[in-house]
């Protein structure tokens, strides 16, 4: 005779059998129903069979589970998100002053009238104004030309240095005027290359005659380039080192063994390295081709006077806010950002064309 414990096994697979055509029936469950229940001591039923998990939807998880998994990192982002809205992006609604004749004593934006785009059409019948624009962008065109290449050529140079100790005292010395300020900047220039600066009486001690930089102004484009080049030259080198660390030492290598020098290395390996780099660098620089330093030109115009050195920023803060006009800086300011979105949607236009990504990638 079987123990009672084979007997039941034996019973509930005969059951399992008996029931498996007919499935979830009314017959299938109680006949397993009433096998199970006689099986056993005491009659003990077995477990029900674990449902099948339901499969992910198709569109990937839920935004609120999403939601939930990165709570901390949406945590984190709160503060500089509250930033951009109070600094940003809730400025942006007094642009209406443009179109009103603001008076900012009495009516303020609510009681000032409407003048729809009277502003706009008195900055476009400014002659002023289009020869501001014009010294801008000379101004941003020379340091297009001679302060872009240098940070990238102090990079390949640093790149080539085998001493890490060296290589990293020279990148502290050109790094370092970054953090000083523009008047400090300025100072430094002024005792230099002023009319009583160091340079100038060294050429009066050996009988040649001295010369004032700081108050030429057919030289003022060239004078605030090189003060860009000494304060942030090393600013971008740290980019342009970030890219070279990334490239593969096996295609130098690689290069090497088939006879390239270390020009032709630099040229085939280490430029088309950089190339997406200084792509987007350069996209980003041309589309703040109005933004150059206030504070750098405003700190000199006194020296040279407004015709050489008057940028869009300075006649909009002349002109503008420290007449009261409101309304014609706030139109100057959107003709300022219109434009140089302008200048971003071209300049990546041409990076596409190129063959590189640019700001943001061709669909």
């Amino acid at each position: 005779m079987k123990p009672r414990a084979t007997v039941a096994t034996e019973t509930d697979r005969a059951a399992d059998r008996a029931t498996g055509p007919i499935g979830d029936g009314e017959s299938g469950h109680s006949r397993s129903g009433d096998s199970r229940s006689t099986a056993g001591d005491g009659g003990t039923s077995r477990k029900p069979r674990a449902a099948a998990t339901t499969p992910p939807a198709a569109g990937g998880i839920t935004w609120r589970l999403r939601l939930r998994r990165d709570r901390t990192l949406v945590l984190m982002t709160l503060p500089a998100i509250a930033l951009l809205l109070v600094f940003n992006y809730i400025p942006l609604l007094g642009n209406i002053v443009a179109f009103q004749d603001y008076d900012v004593y009495d009516l303020g934006i609510t009681g000032s009238p409407f003048v729809g785009f009277d502003n706009f059409t008195r900055i476009f019948e400014d002659y002023r104004f289009w020869q501001v624009l014009i010294n801008t962008l000379v101004i941003f065109l020379t340091q297009l030309l001679l302060f872009f290449p240098i940070p990238i050529a102090i990079a390949l140079l640093l790149n080539t240095i085998m001493s890490a100790r060296v290589r990293a005292w020279v990148q502290a010395v050109v790094y370092l005027p970054h953090f000083f300020s523009w008047v400090l900047v300025v100072t430094v220039f002024q005792q230099m290359f002023g009319g009583a600066g160091l340079v100038a009486q060294w050429l009066r001690e050996h009988g040649h005659e001295g010369f004032d930089l700081m108050t030429n102004a057919s030289f003022f484009k060239f004078l605030v380039t090189a003060q860009a080049v000494w304060k942030d030259a090393g600013w971008g080198v740290i980019v342009f080192l970030a890219a070279l660390a990334a490239v593969n030492t096996d295609l130098y290598e690689a290069a090497a063994v088939d006879g390239a020098g270390r020009w032709r290395r630099m040229w085939h390996v280490t430029l088309p390295a950089l190339r997406p780099v200084i792509a987007l660098l350069l996209v980003l620089r041309v589309g703040s081709a109005l933004n150059l330093d206030f504070e750098q030109i405003l700190l000199q115009r006194d020296q040279v006077g407004p015709g050489a050195s008057e940028i869009l920023d300075t006649y909009i803060w002349w002109t503008g806010i420290k007449t009261g006009d409101f309304g014609y800086a706030a139109a100057a300011g959107i003709f300022k950002g219109l434009f140089s979105v302008a200048m971003v949607l071209g300049a990546n236009k041409v990076a596409h064309m190129l063959g590189e990504q640019g700001v943001y990638s061709k669909k």
